[in-house]
């Protein structure tokens, strides 16, 4: 699922006040779904969103809050995050290059904090909810990036980053005794949820102050002596990983949630592990050139100065203006991302937590998002366009046509499923490789679909108080050895009918497609989600072109449906070579 934020609306309120601008309820739940938002509720006390996987910097009150301003009420934008130095200096072991070898540091001075007891502590989660967040959206569950947060008042600097052995003790957070490291990984819950990003190493990191005091133990846990409290006004902040542009937009975004509180951020002096000398975080946006005519041929229409510096203000950037091309351009240019010569570029500065931004196809959306879709008028496509039928057109045709002749309802269900749904609960093995989502966002989507019919028993489930009979069918993609294949299926629910009901339909089905001779073939018992001794093979040609029978209750009840259910599921091509085309 995506990632989902509570904020009262009292603090969106307050903060809108304090950026000079009234809250308006109606107006953000009109509007606010634009900026790449879903609105769960949206009440007079609190408003509940999902936030896309492209838009971290909307998962606080205090950096959605920032982005309203400039959305909603044309706020200047200001894409640069002032940050000063600090003078701190971190150093980083080069033992580290291997274990963990991104590491950033900012401080935020002179937060304000709530003096409110009920405030304060919703200050607080608020700023842990948000780390955590950022560890789903940014770090992947804290492999690419994770989020150290501290009370500086209670440390030394300079800072050091160190690699340890397991036997290394300290007092990690929330706890008042002194823990291995192995035992932390072992024991702690933390270290049990994170110990496999730490898997294989016999070194650790650890970030020291100049006392040796732990501030943390990265990606695990935090140091107990460096925990935030009511009093907490000045904060150290460190994030650790693999990706360079994930950890930089973490750090920046917990620096704006900090600011936006008036919090001051200053920069750390930090010598990485390769012997580099950085500085972060770097307050500067970053630059992006658009080439005009790709806007053109997008949006299907030119902007003036005046409308691209709004559209491109209400989503946080600045437009600097217009270049030429450069001259070494392509007289026409075949990539989106370069200028063809004698045109021009549109040259932009966004924040550099805007992760999301990383061609010049981002930077249009975002003209048009601000600019407003409702608004870029109309054209018509200026290209010939030819097409050529698919050679199974004629086949699909006539298997919708025969489905809806049944009286079945057709449907459209995600490609994207999981184990449990597509061979576990189902009683299938894969008989091919299986496409894994290599970053799911859900656990119920991990891998792309290899059959139909799970998809089906999930509508019929989410339908289970309606009246019956009820009859589904899809004729949809699966992928099989990483491969799109065409597949039907089809799944009904009725009181009565059974085996006998299910055979006259695929009898149906074969009359329509003009199938002359079939016959069916028992299906050994364990071989999908049939009731044993009541399931068949199709066979038309000596070609095994799909499956009918009824279920067992067995698999219909861990959808919590309690009627018999009978369904069919066919592999598209297969029915291609047997059936002939009369067309």
């Amino acid at each position: 699922m995506l990632p989902t934020i509570s904020v009262p609306q009292s603090l969106l309120r307050s903060l809108m006040k304090d950026l000079g601008y009234e809250h308006d309820i109606e107006q953000v739940n009109d509007q606010l779904p634009l900026l790449g938002t879903d609105i769960d509720a949206c009440t007079e006390e609190q408003l509940d969103i999902e936030i896309f996987p492209d838009r971290p910097d909307l998962l606080s009150g205090e950096t959605l809050a920032y982005a309203m301003a400039n959305f909603l009420h044309d706020a200047p934008a200001s894409p640069d995050l002032n940050v000063q130095p600090s003078g701190i200096t971190m150093t980083v072991d080069a033992d580290l290059a291997t274990v963990r070898p991104v590491i950033y540091g900012a401080l935020v001075r002179n937060v304000a904090v709530p003096t409110d007891e009920e405030e304060v502590e919703a200050f607080i989660k608020g700023l842990m909810d948000h780390q955590e967040k950022l560890h789903f959206a940014l770090g992947r569950g804290r492999q690419r990036a994770s989020i150290g947060v501290h009370d500086f008042s209670k440390l030394a600097p300079p800072f050091r980053v160190v690699a340890v052995n397991g036997a290394h003790e300290f007092v990690p957070l929330a706890y008042d005794q002194a823990m291995s490291i192995d035992d932390i990984l072992l024991n702690h819950p933390k270290g049990i949820d994170y110990a496999h990003l730490l898997k294989g190493m016999d070194r650790y990191p650890l970030i020291l102050d100049a006392n040796d005091d732990v501030l943390s133990f990265p990606p695990i846990i935090n140091g107990d002596h460096t925990t935030v409290t009511h009093a907490t006004r000045d904060f150290f902040v460190d994030v650790t990983g693999w990706d360079e542009r994930a950890c930089e937009a973490a750090l920046m975004l917990v620096c704006l949630q900090l600011a936006q509180r008036g919090g001051e951020v200053e920069s750390i002096d930090i010598t990485t592990c390769k012997g580099e000398h950085i500085t972060t975080p770097v307050g500067a946006g970053k630059t992006h050139s658009v080439p005009e005519e790709l806007v053109q041929n997008l949006l299907g229409r030119s902007f003036t100065d005046d409308e691209i510096q709004r559209s491109i203000q209400r989503m946080g950037g600045r437009f600097e203006g217009r270049q030429p091309a450069p001259n070494d351009a392509p007289n026409h240019s075949r990539s989106m991302a370069v200028a063809s010569a004698g045109t021009q570029e549109l040259i932009f500065t966004m924040p550099r937590w805007r992760f999301d931004l990383l061609h010049p196809v981002d930077l249009v959306e975002e003209l048009a998002i601000g600019h407003g879709y409702e608004d870029l008028g109309v054209d018509v496509p200026k290209a010939t366009l030819t097409a050529q039928p698919r050679s199974d057109h004629h086949l699909r045709r006539r298997l919708r046509t025969s489905m809806q002749g049944m009286g079945m309802m057709q449907i459209q269900s995600l490609t994207l499923s999981n184990q449990s749904d597509q061979f576990d609960n189902m009683r299938w093995t894969p008989e091919h490789e299986v496409t894994l989502i290599t970053n799911p966002i859900t656990v119920d989507h991990t891998m792309l679909r290899q059959h139909l019919l799970p998809g089906l028993l999930k509508l019929l489930a989410g339908n289970r108080h309606h009246d019956l009979p009820q009859s589904v069918y899809e004729l949809g993609t699966v992928v099989r050895d990483h491969k799109n294949a065409e597949r039907l299926a089809f799944m009904t629910a009725e009181r009565s009918g059974g085996f006998a009901a299910v055979r006259g339909r695929i009898q149906a089905l074969c009359r329509d497609l003009g199938v002359g001779e079939w016959h069916a073939e028992p299906l050994e018992a364990g071989m999908g989600p049939w009731l044993a001794g009541r399931a068949s093979k199709v066979i038309i040609e000596n070609t095994w072109v799909g499956c009918f029978g009824e279920l067992d209750p067995a698999v219909v009840s861990l959808y919590d449906l309690r009627v018999p259910i009978n369904g069919a599921e066919f592999d598209v091509q297969a029915l291609m070579a047997a059936v002939e085309d009369p067309v």
